[in-house]
């Protein structure tokens, strides 16, 4: 506390009991304009302490003359306090040792300290988080060798050259550049990412359009406040991803799933509210790996008009194309500025960059950008201004060309390991781009305990279920297989057909 008289207090323990951190809570529980003595003010404030565990039985209290000094109290006023102290039962006072908490206090500390202090305390929460984390439950991904979707291969990437393209812009980075920024991301890598989504991905943008977040977590739930109100429908992909599902349930808004067809989303026929927004993945659906047909593009951006909603359109992975043509991004088809163009960089370059973009229709830039700014602070400017060096000057295109050759191989290395152990039992849907493969295991399977048992094992595979609001359209498992090397790989599918086998998954093998 700036001022105080406790500035430039030690740290010192004794018996468990930091004199800083005790001095600092007593400080701040005395208030010298009240009417009510000092003293009593301090024996309330100890006996607060005392009550709510903040000191434990058997901690010395410190000296009276230390604790008037760092306090800046009259000794006499410590000392009253600690009397009274000691005389309801609280503390002890041993000649030539101090002042104690007793071992046993005179009356019983409440039920919720009581837990607190031991670390049981039941912590209740908001509906709304309640909610949440049952969707996490659902649909966690944790961080893993294989299978885990969506991770990289962080080995390979190129961290010497990122390295000294850091240190660089740091030497060059005036002290201005580190204050809170408010631009909507650094001018340079804006202009970098208009050339190169104008070029790679047939995006409609200019560098003023694009805002750059704190990753596609950010992008959405920004998306969702500034866009919906609480209580408005929005329509996802299912089964779809899950980040996506969670971001906009945290927003208030109420997500329908829509099922897939083998053109992509299909809306039509179904039983759903008017959307305020729609949320989807055209270019390779998540986690099934389709592709939204032309046709069906077209008429979801006449349906997000006719209802006067936003489409979110996510291109998580759209760098990683193995086989065929890509289709543009369906934000080249619209007319209207109805489709708001979403990209990570936690796939393509490493999770921890925390940066994402995304682009927006012009009008919508100023009011995204005010919101961004004083709901989120942006992200860190070095970093953006390093990507964009890294973009720049070829290395971010010389990384996609080389990843896409090593994950094109893993992919084909996991289904060959697969068909060798499995023949053609656990078919495999997608994979012609992306980073993940779904095995459809057979009907009746049960996904969620299937997953689970392979934990146990040590592989992680997600649940098909786990994308879903309801129902999967099939039991499946989610195998991502980027970010582990080829004998990994091999080793991991093969110890997944194994256990597949052994808990009798497939009655005929």
């Amino acid at each position: 506390m700036s001022g105080s008289p406790i500035d430039g207090a030690d740290m010192r323990e004794v018996d468990g009991t930091n004199f800083l951190a005790l001095q600092e809570y007593l400080y701040g529980q005395l208030d010298r304009a009240a009417k009510e003595p000092l003293n009593r003010q301090l024996y309330r404030a100890l006996r607060g302490a005392i009550l709510a565990g903040r000191l434990a039985a058997d901690a010395v209290l410190p000296a009276s003359r230390e604790l008037a000094g760092a306090l800046g109290l009259a000794r006499n006023t410590v000392l009253h306090a600690y009397e009274q102290l000691c005389a309801e039962g609280y503390c002890s006072s041993r000649v030539g040792a101090g002042t104690y908490v007793a071992r046993v206090l005179p009356d019983p500390a409440p039920k919720q300290a009581r837990r607190a202090v031991g670390g049981q305390q039941r912590v209740c929460l908001s509906q709304r988080a309640e909610a949440l984390l049952v969707q996490f439950r659902r649909s966690e991904e944790n961080s893993g060798p294989a299978f885990a979707p969506g991770l990289p291969d962080l080995a390979s990437f190129p961290w010497a050259t990122w390295q000294k393209l850091l240190q660089a812009r740091q030497r060059s980075m005036r002290p201005v550049e580190y204050d809170y920024r408010t631009e909507g991301g650094h001018a340079e890598l804006k202009a970098a990412l208009a050339d190169y989504l104008r070029l790679s991905r047939g995006v409609n943008c200019s560098a003023e359009q694009i805002l750059v977040t704190g990753g596609m977590q950010q992008s959405l739930d920004l998306l969702a406040r500034a866009l919906a109100d609480h209580g408005d429908a929005a329509w996802i992909e299912e089964p779809g991803y899950a980040g996506a599902r969670v971001a906009l349930l945290a927003a208030g808004l109420a997500v329908h799933g829509v099922p897939l067809d083998a053109e992509g989303l299909d809306w039509r026929g179904q039983a759903l509210p008017r959307p305020r927004l729609i949320y989807v993945t055209p270019s390779h659906q998540y986690p099934l790996g389709s592709v939204l047909s032309l046709a069906r593009r077209q008429a979801l951006l006449q349906e997000a008009g006719r209802h006067d909603a936003w489409v979110l359109e996510d291109d998580y992975d759209s760098e990683f194309r193995h086989r065929g043509r890509p289709l543009a991004a369906m934000q080249g088809l619209d007319r209207a500025g109805r489709v708001i163009y979403l990209g990570t960089f936690s796939k393509v370059m490493f999770p921890a960059l925390r940066l994402g973009y995304l682009v927006a229709p012009a009008g919508l830039v100023e009011p995204l950008r005010r919101l961004q700014a004083r709901l989120y602070r942006e992200s860190d400017y070095l970093t953006q201004a390093t990507l964009a060096d890294f973009i720049s000057e070829g290395h971010f295109g010389s990384h996609l060309r080389r990843m896409r050759g090593i994950y094109a191989a893993r992919q084909d290395k996991l289904r060959d390991t697969l068909a060798e152990q499995l023949d053609d039992a656990l078919p495999l849907y997608g994979g012609e781009a992306g980073m993940h493969v779904t095995a459809r295991l057979p009907e009746g399977s049960d996904d969620v305990a299937i997953s689970r048992l392979l934990a146990q094992e040590g592989i992680l595979a997600p649940p098909l279920s786990g994308y879903c609001l309801g129902a999967p359209p099939f039991p499946g498992l989610v195998l991502g297989y980027a970010g582990v090397d080829d004998a990994g790989l091999r080793l991991a599918a093969v110890r997944l057909a194994r256990t597949l086998k052994t808990a009798g998954v497939f009655a005929t093998l």
